[in-house]
């Protein structure tokens, strides 16, 4: 197979082989020689070529490497035999074989870089295919695109964000001030004030004489002394609903 895809005169009787077999089959190869190759086919194809140029290096230079190590065998046999001329004769070639040995990495080294800049050209390719077709998309958005219908829009967008903030502002300090706790506290101590009015106890004033928890509390005596018993302070707690 190999032979034939190499050999042009084999090539074109394996082709008029199968041209002769079924109509299907002539179309289809016709189709195929006949096609017009792309850039990224042509590229393939010398992949192809270069992958297997290297390969066909690579058995070359095993070959000249068993060939060496053969003649490296012949002259330590010559040399032991004291056949000098013989040993002359087969270093030479062994010197020859060497230098054939170190050409094929040359070959190699080039074969590789052809290699690398092909790729490298293939994906130029992909890169400048992909920077079209993002320049026709970009064209064709700012063709629908009005410079300055997005300049209003952008400016309507600020606009009413602004109004937004302000509303919320607004609102913010409607519901601080209906919130306020200030006249809670002032209502609050009111009740408080006036339920210890009922009871017999004044607020102000009293307190501060008020005897600290480290003192002995007051006895139901010094409390009737006051005009006020515990009895009493308890019904009038009951009345208003205190516990």
């Amino acid at each position: 197979m190999t032979q034939i895809c190499t050999n042009p005169r084999l090539r074109l009787v394996y082709l008029s082989r199968l041209l002769g077999k079924e109509p299907g089959t002539r179309s289809v190869i016709m189709a195929s020689l006949f096609k017009k190759k792309t850039v990224e086919d042509v590229i393939k194809e010398q992949n192809k070529e270069l992958r297997g140029t290297q390969r066909q290096i690579t058995r070359d230079r095993a070959a000249l490497e068993k060939q060496e190590k053969q003649l490296e065998m012949e002259i330590k046999k010559m040399a032991k035999s004291g056949n000098k001329e013989a040993c002359k004769v087969l270093a030479k070639q062994l010197v020859q074989l060497r230098k054939q040995k170190t050409r094929t990495y040359a070959v190699s080294s080039k074969v590789t870089s052809m290699s690398t800049q092909s790729k490298l050209m293939h994906s130029q390719m992909k890169m400048a295919g992909a920077m079209g077709t993002t320049a026709k998309t970009m064209q064709a958005v700012n063709k629908k695109m009005d410079p300055q219908k997005t300049m209003q829009t952008m400016q309507n967008f600020q606009k009413e964000t602004a109004k937004m903030e302000m509303t919320e502002e607004m609102i913010n300090d409607t519901l601080d001030d209906l919130f306020e706790d200030s006249g809670d506290e002032e209502e609050s101590q009111d009740i408080v004030n006036q339920v210890l009015d009922e009871i017999g106890i004044e607020i102000s004033g009293k307190m501060a004489h008020a005897p600290s928890a480290s003192r002995t509390k007051p006895t139901a005596s010094t409390s009737k002394a006051d005009g006020i018993s515990d009895e009493e302070i308890e019904r009038q707690l009951k009345a208003l609903g205190v516990d």
